[in-house]
């Protein structure tokens, strides 16, 4: 589990195809001597785990699944990354609640710059825009952002100086690919208010049998 809330910017310094899977090795200003091997590592809003570290490196193996669903496999040497460790009980949680599970890959559509603010543009494939609210939280290649406007297709966050310039989001040209991951309650709701295949799920009648209505 993570937070959204970005602790350094890695660059990436191999990237390995073997098979269908991948080798990535980042280096990082992480303190290494707090990070395992096995432990859990947010890169560009993917959960990755640690299978070596030395020399200011972290090395991620890069699963089938991850290349497929992430943008992870069009990383080259000299990328940058945003990283973020595991959230420890107790922290403040200063973003949102982001799993490290992404859902899917937008696209930057449009930007507007001026000297206090910076709005991104970003489509998304049919059918994610309805996981995102006005005001609600988003997470773009692991950055905790507020949702600014929402479109049929996409949607906007506004963005402060402070942001872009300890994130990756500085580097991003117009149709740029980004790793997205929606808010997670939104996806319960779904779930719990569509029947499922046997007729069950949560309708009217539920509600006012057990008295919610």
């Amino acid at each position: 589990m993570f937070t959204g809330l970005i602790e350094d910017t890695g660059r990436v310094t191999a990237f390995e195809r073997r098979g269908k899977a991948g080798l990535l090795r980042v280096a990082s200003s992480l303190p290494l001597d707090e990070i395992a091997i096995g432990d859990s590592v947010a890169v560009n809003g993917a959960c990755l785990t640690v299978t070596e570290k030395r020399e200011g490196t972290l090395t991620f193996d890069v699963s089938p699944e991850s290349l497929t669903a992430t943008t992870l496999g069009s990383l080259a040497s000299g990328s940058l990354v945003n990283l973020e460790r595991a959230l420890r009980l107790g922290d403040r949680m200063g973003g949102h609640i982001v799993t490290g599970h992404v859902d899917c890959v937008g696209r930057l559509a449009r930007t507007e710059n001026s000297s206090h603010h910076h709005v991104l543009e970003f489509s998304l494939p049919a059918g994610n825009a309805r996981y995102l609210v006005t005001k609600g939280s988003v997470t773009i290649d692991g950055i905790s952002l507020t949702v600014n406007r929402v479109s049929q297709d996409g949607f906007t966050v506004n963005i402060i100086p402070h942001t872009l310039e300890r994130t990756s989001l500085h580097s991003l040209r117009p149709g740029n690919e980004v790793n997205i991951e929606t808010d997670i309650i939104g996806k319960y709701v779904e779930r719990l208010t569509q029947p499922w295949k046997s007729g069950s799920g949560l309708t009217m009648r539920a509600l006012a049998e057990n008295g919610f209505l």
